[in-house]
This record gives C-alpha cells, sequence and structure tokens, in this order.
C-alpha cells in the first residue's frame, strides 16, 4: 500500500521582525503561495494543509490552492511556540478530523520562497525508498570554519580537522540544516514532537537564492531583487 503523505505549512500572523510577511508579495504573489504551489506541483503530496491563527493567511492560503481545515490555537502561536510543537498539533489535529492516518510528512516554510519542486520530490522519494531513514531534507553545504563556546567561556573550533586550513576546493564540507525548504519525515516523528530522526539523508541545496530566508525588510529586498534577476525583470 502507497505511503500517505501530509503537507504541513506554518505560517502565523505575529511575525514581529516583518510583520505581516507571510501575506506579502513577491513577484505579485504572497509568500505563503511558495510552497503551496510546490507542494501541490511536486505531485507527491495527499493533503497540503496550512496551519495559521490569521484570517489574511488563511484566504491567501487557500486561493493557492491549499487547505486550511482549522484555526491554528494562540498556545501553538505565539513567540514562544516551537516549530516542533505546531507541527504536531497540525498533523493530530487533522488526523483525528478526517480519520485519516498519515505515514510521512513534509514540513515547508513560506519564508524560502526559492525551493525547487525536485527538491520536494526527491527527499520524499529517498525516506520511501529506504526504510532504515528517518528523515531526509535539504541542507547546505558549506567549507567554511565554525567554532563553539565552551564550558569555560572560551572558544573552540567545533571539529578537529578544521585546525588545517586549506583551499575550499578540497576541503571537507559542512551541512547546514535548511528543513523549512524541504524536509520530510516519518510522521511518527511528528506525533512524538520531533521534526527530524536521527537516521538521516541529505539532499544538497547548490542555489544560493534559495540562502534568502525572509524574516527581515532586507531579506524581502534580497527576495524581489533575485527574483527580478531570474526572471529577467528590470
Amino acid at each position: 500500500m502507497a505511503e500517505r503523505v501530509i503537507a504541513i505549512i506554518p505560517a502565523r500572523g505575529g511575525s514581529k521582525g516583518l510583520p505581516r510577511k507571510n501575506v506579502m508579495p513577491v513577484a505579485g504573489r504572497p509568500l505563503i503561495a511558495y510552497p503551496v504551489s510546490v507542494a501541490l506541483e511536486s505531485g507527491v503530496c495527499d493533503r497540503v494543509i496550512v496551519t495559521t491563527d490569521d484570517a489574511e493567511i488563511a484566504a491567501a492560503a487557500r486561493a493557492a490552492g491549499a487547505e486550511v481545515p482549522f484555526e491554528r490555537p494562540a498556545e501553538v502561536s505565539g513567540d514562544l511556540a516551537t516549530t516542533e510543537e505546531t507541527l504536531r498539533h497540525a498533523l493530530l489535529t487533522y488526523e483525528r478530523m478526517t480519520g485519516l492516518t498519515f505515514d510521512t510528512c513534509v514540513f515547508l516554510t513560506a519564508t524560502g520562497i526559492f525551493r525547487r519542486v525536485e527538491w520536494l520530490r526527491e527527499v520524499v522519494r529517498r525516506l520511501h525508498a529506504d526504510p532504515a531513514l528517518e528523515s531526509v531534507f535539504v541542507a547546505t553545504a558549506t567549507q567554511k570554519n565554525f567554532w563553539h563556546r565552551g564550558a569555560d567561556g572560551s572558544f573552540e573550533r567545533i571539529l578537529p580537522w578544521m585546525r588545517v586550513y586549506s583551499n575550499r576546493q578540497v576541503r571537507q564540507s559542512v551541512y547546514r540544516e535548511d528543513t523549512g525548504l524541504a524536509c520530510a519525515s516519518r510522521a511518527w516523528l511528528w506525533r512524538e514532537g520531533r521534526r527530524i530522526g536521527d537516521k538521516v539523508d541529505i539532499v544538497v541545496n547548490d542555489d544560493t537564492a534559495a540562502d534568502i530566508d525572509i524574516h527581515t525588510a532586507f531579506d524581502l529586498f534580497l527576495a524581489e531583487q533575485a527574483m527580478r534577476f531570474r526572471t529577467g525583470q528590470k
């Protein structure tokens, strides 16, 4: 039997860094429309839902083709609510409302609008192809060094091999999670309140435009300029 897949896109109305960002237009479309259209175009999601506490966002999401089957309650809409709490609430609420049970959950955000539909297809394909995997998500490779503050307050390299400096072309890579671009996980993880598991695979983001994550007015400006560049507009 084919695995049942649900895509859940969180989009609350109370953004502080860029108020009303989820309905702000880029290239004539509100941000919330971008993940909805990719999820629908991918053909791998049986249901595409938006969880929101905001009527304007809900209307824009429905206009883009998503379901908005319930109003997101205040306890998972505040500044301190975690993504994991929001996803768990949305999955359990939708399953209870519909009587359906999902095997695979897909997470997308409205703030990353340059995701490729192929990434979404690939994270789902790899998860379904390998029963040992718990999550597959998009990540960005970097060859830069990273430091963290140790227990005594001093700074330490995260990995010992970062002591050796060499050209970017020959260095090892580290990978930054970009789960908002596309993440597929076993549904049981979400029911436990976990976004990703421990046994994972990564689809590498090789598109620098996809690094733009819209949380400030400057991010929005960058996204608009990148969209104009890509579409040949002046």
